[in-house]
């Protein structure tokens, strides 16, 4: 909103307690105003106040607010009024709609189609000193949005085109988000654009859906396919496509993309030649290090699902990986505990190592009636290697391992933990 003329100000208690934090002086150099979070920042002259979900009845913006009588907004309500001004194309799933949704906007954007984005990852080729990479302000009247279903705020969004590429466990019951996802669609009034090899939504009811797969027929499915190191090579009917991403997952989100943007017109060989720019999502597959010894990764995988896709591809990259885990939320945390156990014990092979750090802790009032230990006792009693460890003992048992991957959602600091492992990595060995 600031980058469409408005006048933005808002605060955040990480900034509160980090002031020097590199988003704060983003939103700075964007001219957008950080207050602190003690309801100074609000007076009559706010026209709305925005509030994620996340914030607690008790806080002194919210307060501040309500003694103003300034109109308060959700960030869900808010985006759904954004999303009717807009032909808004809603990229909804359980694992990849931030890596789709971004990729969906860039290589619109390299068409020269002047779409507007709001996504929750942040595209590298975005990014600027006054943007973190994860929106763009178009001139068209296309908007595409990464709908995310943890708050149920989805169902009250009317797009013009729908994505949803996944089922799976994550913020609510497979079965909560299947009915979440159908309601989606309803509201959609054009494309609807489906994963058809996904079992979950297979069991949903999708009224004159599209498909995209690589198993099953689908009128964008994948052939002629080749895994490489880092990169995939495939195609489309006679298309030939070359993504610089790795991965059966990342083949998902890119056949998502072509799905879509061939529905609506667009010619496929016009997306052939966009899509190698794409180069990714920050915390999605980010390679710090890669010097023919090591190799060193930051992702933001945090539900079963989304660990599960990343080792597979790990699996044929590396013999032997670290998968240092970072569990994001007590409450997250218990409802996933037991997917993480079966995708741990599943897919850790003889070489392999989990190290489970520390369950991040955002502050709140969650109960914390779980820990780490909880994940890596099971899996270790499985008969795999599993540790709880604490970042500076990750540091002193570095070296045993080909393949490093730092996981885990929420915690900007998980990047810079990558980046001091790579470094230290990158020392002479004694």
């Amino acid at each position: 909103m600031a980058g469409r003329g408005n006048i933005v100000s808002g605060s955040d208690r990480l900034f509160d307690r980090e002031p020097g934090h590199p988003l704060r002086s983003i939103f700075l150099q964007a001219g957008i105003e950080v207050c602190p979070q003690d309801g100074s920042g609000l007076d009559a002259s706010v026209d709305l106040a925005v509030f994620s979900t996340a914030v607690e009845k008790g806080n002194p913006d919210l307060a501040a607010a309500a003694r103003f009588n300034i109109p308060i907004k959700t960030r869900p309500e808010y985006l759904a009024e954004i999303v009717s001004g807009f032909k808004t194309i809603a990229v909804a799933g359980t694992s990849g709609k931030s890596t789709t949704s971004g990729m969906l906007a860039f290589v619109m954007q390299r068409l020269g189609m002047a779409p507007n984005f709001i996504g929750g990852g942040r595209v590298k080729q975005i990014r600027t000193p006054e943007n973190q990479g994860n929106y763009l302000v178009g001139n068209s009247d296309l908007l595409v949005i990464e709908a995310c279903e943890s708050d149920g705020s989805i169902v009250n969004y009317r797009p013009a085109h729908t994505i949803i590429a996944n089922l799976d466990l994550d913020h609510h019951s497979v079965d909560e988000t299947a009915r979440m996802f159908e309601q989606l669609a309803d509201h959609t009034s054009g494309l609807v654009i489906v994963g058809q090899d996904d079992v979950n939504l297979a069991r949903c009811r999708f009224e004159n859906a599209a498909g995209f797969s690589i198993d099953r027929r689908s009128s964008c499915q994948a052939t002629a396919i080749t895994y490489h190191r880092f990169a995939t090579s495939f195609a489309v009917g006679q298309q030939s496509f070359e993504l610089n991403m790795p991965g059966r997952h990342n083949l998902y989100n890119a056949l998502a993309c072509i799905a879509l943007l061939s529905q609506m017109g667009v010619e496929p060989a016009a997306i052939a030649s966009a899509l190698p720019a794409f180069t990714g999502i920050e915390r999605r597959f980010d390679i710090h290090l890669n010097d023919g010894r090591h190799l060193v990764l930051d992702d933001y995988a945090h539900n079963p699902h989304k660990l599960e896709s990343l080792m597979k591809t790990m699996q044929g990259i590396s013999s032997r990986v670290c998968y240092i885990f970072q569990p994001h939320g007590f409450g997250p945390t218990r409802m996933m505990r037991q997917g993480y156990v079966d995708v741990f014990t599943a897919n850790l092979r003889k070489g392999d190592r989990l190290v489970v750090l520390p369950i991040y802790y955002a502050g709140g009032t969650a109960a914390k009636d779980i820990s780490s230990e909880d994940i890596a006792g099971p899996v270790r009693a499985f008969g795999r290697t599993a540790d709880v460890l604490d970042r500076d003992a990750v540091m002193a048992v570095l070296g045993d391992c080909e393949a490093y991957v730092v996981l885990g959602a929420r915690d900007d600091s998980l990047s810079d933990f990558a980046k001091k492992i790579a470094e230290t990595l990158k020392l002479p060995q004694p």
